[in-house]
């Protein structure tokens, strides 16, 4: 089981498969490098490394001061230097693409490029709400089937995903348990992100322009309540050059799979060679 020791003592898993450009891919807030499951397979040609974060995953539970975007951050980069890697391409999903901006603004000379699944420099309030109400909570369901049922019907921003698709989502971030089920993070994420406000007090825009110079792509869910259509078309503005999708029947966050996703995530991997 791959594992490194990050400089303050916790045990973090992560996966490193394939031969090519170095791929480091950074999954969302309450997630793990499971998130890339589903376009692992059509990411061809390049060395795809996926970090779980302290407290997720298969990863050690910490210290909740540390769940933070600059701690993580740290981590992806001392998982760069553990494996040797000088200079990586960065996938982030959500909270994964805040990390990579937060490099772009730290340690830029690391990054090859930056692709951004529905996440940018301002979180739209009614995403927040939503992650306020499940983040660091066991759900009401008792099983997994249950789980399936409640989770398709609820996810109204998602048109035509099958029912499978959503037994895997459950499958990945529940357990069950004879009490019910359980999540698969530390409760105390909650506690951690919600202490600091849910969101970053400072403008973020400073973080999201420190990415010029760097091949960027950005995907948005074309029913994201996370990252508005007002913020995407700035960040448009401010990177003309930037790879843009809005996919389709998709909420937060896309899956990454759709057709859209691929072919802007196999332009974007086209530009670094």
């Amino acid at each position: 089981m791959p594992r490194f020791t990050t400089s303050d003592g916790l045990s973090l898993y992560y996966t490193d498969e394939g031969e090519g450009l170095p791929l480091l891919c950074l999954a969302g807030l309450t997630r793990d490098g499971r998130d890339f499951d589903y376009v692992a397979s059509h990411l061809g040609g390049v060395r795809l490394i996926r970090l779980d974060y302290r407290g997720r995953g298969q990863s050690d539970w910490g210290d909740p001061a540390g769940y933070n975007i600059p701690v993580e951050g740290r981590d992806a980069v001392e998982l760069l230097d553990h494996l040797g890697i000088e200079r990586a391409a960065v996938l982030g999903t959500s909270r994964g693409g805040l990390i990579a901006m937060v490099l772009a603004a730290t340690v830029k000379d690391r990054l090859l490029g930056v692709a951004l699944n529905d996440i940018g420099p301002e979180i739209a309030d009614t995403g927040l709400e939503v992650i306020k109400g499940y983040l660091g909570r066991n759900p009401p369901w008792k099983t997994l089937d249950e789980a399936v049922e409640k989770r398709a019907a609820a996810m109204t921003a998602f048109e035509g995903v099958p029912q499978s698709r959503w037994r895997e989502e459950a499958e990945k971030f529940y357990r069950e348990t004879p009490d019910g089920l359980v999540i698969t993070y530390d409760p105390k994420l909650r506690d951690a992100v919600l202490g600091d406000g849910a969101q970053p007090a400072a403008d973020l825009w400073p973080l999201f322009d420190a990415l010029a110079g760097i091949p960027l792509c950005a995907i948005r869910g074309a029913n994201s309540d996370l990252l508005s259509a007002a913020t995407f078309a700035e960040m448009q503005a401010r990177r003309p050059d930037m790879i843009a999708v809005n996919v389709p029947g998709r909420g937060h966050v896309p899956f990454l799979d759709e057709a859209q996703s691929r072919d802007a995530l196999r332009r974007w991997l086209k530009m670094m060679g």
